[in-house]
């Protein structure tokens, strides 16, 4: 699968990714044609963006570099970190974690937990995702990080790993801070990242409502009620911030990703994120244009004791379009020459360029699918005087 590394990412511009085990970075770029776009409605939001996961293509957006407050989306990251530490082990779902003075203390949204009474790691992960309880993130943060000092650091740390560069963390609950500021774009690859990494715990945020010490708080995600696609994830509100959401929606194996930024009211970020998401469904495709580890080409080989290699791309290559244009879609390998034995299952041998509408819209390496020894001393002269005259 893709893994965003995350450049920065303008209108029709996507981010680099690492492909496969090769983690080689390449920059994507859309080629739509403004004129052959549809258009979408009318936005209110101070920055937005509509993203396809699948393809990892950015279909529309607004200001979406544009630094502003996260407010609660700040715990996206908080949970990344989270999730990190329960894939080593170092955290345990059924753990029980004491309640700390200054996380009962913390302001804003709550789950309500209480001082020194135990409660556990999945407890509290609900409370933080599907109640957005800052005094939960607060307490998540000091179990893993050991403070919330040292928690923020390794969200600093994890925004530069995934290349967030417009991103700066000063607290683990999205409490108002000036040194605690995103983007629409940055927030869009967090997510992704979030989705593409941790898919089991991803499931946290599609619960409706969660009860904690007789209190049942629902998911302020409303589209989760209103939209059977919707699967998440994550509203956000300050008074500088105003109503923020992240909201993603699956049909088949296409996933896409609106973030809206900055609305005047809770039903304002829930008509958009939805204008957004049928929008991207209604006027987009997502084409699957190969196959992950599928022989698109047989190359020339020198000096082997196979004269071909078959070779691939190592995942899956998704393009998304606006409908009925298929046709628009042009793949060009470009491989390197001559290619000389040996050469081994894995290795880059050329790069496979997507072009839409005669523009280039994406490339992916492409590697040989398989191994292939040196001939003998003899094969290998031969082949040196017939590349002498090729």
């Amino acid at each position: 699968m893709y893994s965003p590394t995350l450049e920065s990412m303008r209108p029709h511009i996507v981010p680099r990714l690492r492909v496969g085990a090769m983690a080689l970075a390449l920059l994507l770029v859309c080629a739509l044609a403004q004129a052959q776009a549809p258009v979408l409605p009318a936005m209110s939001a101070r920055s937005w963006l509509l993203m396809d996961v699948t393809a990892n293509h950015l279909i529309a957006g607004f200001s979406q570099e544009e630094r502003v407050e996260p407010a609660s989306l700040t715990k996206l990251m908080t949970a990344y970190v989270v999730f990190q530490a329960m894939r080593e082990k170092r955290v345990e779902n059924d753990q029980n974690v004491s309640v700390s003075e200054k996380a009962w203390k913390t302001g804003g949204s709550k789950m309500f937990i209480e001082p020194n009474k135990k409660v556990s790691v999945s407890e509290l992960l609900h409370g933080m995702i599907v109640q957005s309880g800052n005094d939960a993130a607060v307490a998540l943060a000091e179990l893993v990080g050991g403070s919330e000092d040292a928690f923020v650091r390794r969200m600093n740390e994890a925004a530069k790993r995934l290349a967030l560069t417009n991103t700066s963390f000063a607290n683990a609950s999205g409490l108002p801070d000036p040194k605690n500021y995103s983007t629409a774009y940055d927030v869009a690859l967090l997510t992704s990242a979030l989705i593409r990494d941790f898919p089991e715990q991803y499931e946290l945020y599609r619960v409706k409502e969660y009860r904690y010490n007789n209190i049942t708080q629902p998911n302020r995600n409303r589209l989760l009620w209103l939209d059977a696609n919707v699967d998440g994830v994550k509203t956000g509100h300050t008074e500088k911030a105003g109503y923020c959401l992240v909201a993603s929606a699956k049909r088949g194996e296409r996933r896409l990703l609106s973030v809206v930024m900055g609305t005047a009211s809770d039903s304002a970020r829930i008509q958009e994120s939805q204008t957004l998401l049928n929008f991207g469904f209604q006027f987009y495709d997502t084409v699957r244009v190969h196959e992950r580890n599928a022989v698109i080409a047989k190359l020339r080989l020198w000096k082997g004791t196979e004269n071909e290699v078959g070779v691939g791309i190592d995942s899956p290559v998704f393009v998304a379009i606006p409908k009925g244009t298929n046709d628009k879609i042009k793949a060009d390998l470009v491989s390197q020459q001559p290619l000389v034995a040996p050469i081994t299952k894995g290795q880059r041998v050329g790069v496979m360029k997507i072009s839409y509408d005669g523009r280039q819209m994406s490339e992916y390496p492409v590697i040989a699918l398989g191994d292939v020894v040196q001939a003998s001393f003899f094969g290998r002269t031969w082949d040196t005087v017939r590349l002498w005259f090729k």
